[in-house]
């Protein structure tokens, strides 16, 4: 979340690579910090941010994306900064690291934040890359929703109780966002066709990300990533994460007519950086795919050391249908990050079982 963002790339064409590079994403400030004139259309200072946490491909544009504030910054497929976008002046205000779009229907999804809220916004790009509606959700404490789940009936809100901290604001740090024990852990049902948000208590915890989420016969479960209270995000003085425990892949199963959330740890070993095959957005899925790194080690120290992945970097791949994960481990020197679903071949990986697909490494 924090620095200007640097986008990786290598481009890929009749089985080979053409070029590997890596280009800074120029911002008005990063390209004065470079010497260059900036040539896109001109931000406000307070939106001025190059993207830093995600990128995604988004009907012919390359974004790098930032949450809680900025626009998104596009880029053309050499890499170079094109400027930010509002999608064609249909977007007020803040965009989402973590959108979610839909095969289905052609839609892009965003829940955003931003600190002067008192509620989060959802977001619908329509197939023309337009927003289409934007709908206020009410929220207190102005918390940290980071990611958020998607299904063909819901839009699945994660209200955790890392919130903004006014104290850390004035103390000038770089993430003014701290645990608060006052404020309540929730999950949201809010309907893609529009009503009420219908919110269920939980633990106290701290999401990360989400892997995927769909509806079973009126049921919603959410597989996702999670690090257990007390969780302080980095940037507060603290140099990094500080939690109870290293990350894990966990399971809702939220049943609105009980009005229950059951919980479920999926496995115990740190990962992070969840994935799909993205064909299968909101829609039930048999694979997940996470990384477990020599970072993630280091930030949670010996505590980490679970049956499976130890001292290495790995990738992990989860049969959700059997509970019968396979580990790739690595070789010395390289580091797992978060998994891209590639099919072996042209239409595979998108029937029942993902049987003769692969996830890029």
């Amino acid at each position: 979340m924090l620095g200007a963002g640097m986008v990786h790339g290598v481009r890929l064409r009749g089985g080979r690579a053409e070029w590997y590079r890596s280009r800074w994403v120029r911002s008005a400030d990063v390209a004065a910090r470079l010497g260059e004139r900036y040539r896109g259309p001109q931000p406000p200072p307070a939106e001025d941010f190059a993207g830093n946490t995600h990128v995604i491909g988004y009907r012919g544009r390359v974004l790098a994306l930032k949450e809680s504030g900025p626009l998104p910054y596009e880029l053309d497929g050499d890499l170079n900064t094109v400027g930010p976008c509002d999608f064609d002046r249909t977007l007020d205000g803040s965009f989402a690291a973590h959108p979610k779009f839909d095969p289905h229907t052609g839609e892009l999804h965003a829940v955003t934040y931003a600190i002067e809220w008192d509620h989060v916004r959802h977001i619908v790009l329509d197939r023309a890359g337009h927003v289409a509606r934007t709908t206020r959700i009410p929220v207190a404490d102005s918390p940290m929703m980071h990611d958020f789940g998607l299904t063909e009936k819901y839009v699945v809100l994660f209200d955790n109780p890392i919130a903004f901290d006014p104290e850390a604001a004035r103390a000038g740090a770089l993430v003014p966002y701290a645990w608060n024990d006052r404020h309540p852990a929730r999950v949201g049902l809010f309907p893609r066709a529009g009503g009420p948000t219908t919110w269920f208590d939980i633990p106290p915890f701290y999401f990360s990300h989400t892997l995927n989420a769909y509806d079973d016969n009126g049921r919603v479960v959410v597989d996702f990533t999670c690090m257990p209270a007390p969780f302080e995000p980095a940037g507060r003085g603290l140099g990094g994460p500080a939690a109870a425990g290293p990350p894990s892949l966990h399971r809702w199963t939220i049943d609105p007519v009980r009005g229950v959330v059951r919980t479920v740890r999926v496995d115990d070993r740190p990962q992070e950086f969840p994935r799909i095959n993205d064909a299968y957005a909101g829609r039930r899925h048999r694979y997940g795919y996470t990384a477990a790194s020599v970072d993630l080690f280091r930030a949670y120290g010996p505590a980490v050391g679970h049956t499976g992945v130890r001292a290495g970097n790995a990738l992990v791949k989860h049969d959700l249908l059997r509970g019968t994960p396979q580990v790739h481990r690595l070789p010395r020197g390289a580091d797992a990050s978060e998994p891209v679903f590639v099919p072996a071949e042209p239409g595979a990986g998108v029937g029942p079982g993902d049987t003769r697909a692969r996830a890029a490494r």
